[in-house]
């Protein structure tokens, strides 16, 4: 395999991870949020991207696979307490807003880029703890790694969660078929859990349900018009798969979170990594024909 690494200074620096063998294009947009931007095989873009949003900085990237932390969804009134004190957390985090320096690169046994992100003082006025984050994004095939760390700099416990928010590319979702590991989800503005089928109601304006009680460590969209398959499997760091899509769109949300929304504050399947400690997780995306 020949893998290779290169930089197009567009509006953003962006870096483009190649596997030549298997025509498989990544790129990656540090100063903007750290994020993947377009992930291509063969010539087929496996990502949506909202391209106009995207050159304005004000605006959250709808598109590519968005980085979630140091929360995943979103908190009452974006806000919650750490002793005593109340602060102002948007929804999904701050990372994803940030830029992020770029700190290693490889082509050896693949095309792989590492990103960091350090705690700052616009970010220690939302969220009182140092931290900084390693990212590591490999290419290989048609297969894309994500592999996390997250390193508390503080000295005093971090309470976090994390996940990410890709969108996947789809023209036709009544073409669908999705294998997820779960009989039940809880939708965003109820408490209520209902059944699951296998199937979604895609007349509907909005979907954002979570699965929690999870199965097994992975989950698939197999899309007939395109004639992919997509796989997505995560370490046991992930407790929540949300899926999320809006009608009219052309893009489904298969989205990992180590913990709920609002879990600052409920606790359920928070992380509290110690001082000084770090903590990894891992997920992986693979296309194939079908």
């Amino acid at each position: 395999m020949v893998f290779s690494i290169s930089v197009n200074p567009k509006q953003y620096s962006t870096y483009i991870l190649s596997d030549d063998t298997a025509l498989s294009r990544l790129e990656v947009v540090p100063e903007r949020g750290g994020i993947i931007a377009r992930w291509a095989i063969q010539g087929q873009e496996i990502l949506s991207l909202d391209e106009e949003r995207f050159t304005h900085p004000e605006l959250s990237v709808r598109g590519g696979v968005p980085i979630l932390f140091p929360i995943c969804g979103n908190l009452p009134d974006n806000t919650y307490i750490y002793q005593g004190k109340s602060y102002t957390l948007k929804q999904h985090g701050f990372a994803r807003d940030l830029p992020w320096e770029v700190i290693d690169q490889s082509t050896s046994s693949c095309a792989s880029l590492t990103l960091s992100l350090s705690s700052n003082d616009k970010t220690l006025n939302v969220y009182p703890f140092e931290f900084q984050l390693k990212f590591t994004y490999e290419l290989e095939g048609k297969f894309l790694r994500i592999r996390q760390q997250y390193i508390n700099k503080s000295e005093k416990k971090m309470p976090f969660s994390f996940g990410f928010h890709p969108y996947f590319l789809v023209k036709d979702k009544t073409k669908l078929a999705f294998d997820i590991p779960s009989s039940a989800y809880q939708e965003k503005s109820s408490t209520e859990i209902v059944p699951f089928e296998g199937t979604f109601d895609f007349d509907a304006d909005e979907i954002d349900v979570a699965f929690k009680s999870l199965t097994r460590s992975s989950a698939s969209m197999t899309d007939h018009q395109r004639g992919l398959k997509l796989t997505l499997n995560w370490s046991d760091s992930y407790s929540t798969f949300v899926f999320w899509t809006l009608k009219g769109k052309d893009y489904i949300c298969l989205e990992p979170w180590s913990a709920p929304r609002n879990a600052i504050a409920t606790g359920e399947n928070l992380t509290e990594l110690d001082p000084g400690a770090s903590y990894e997780a891992v997920i992986e995306m693979n296309v194939a024909s079908i």
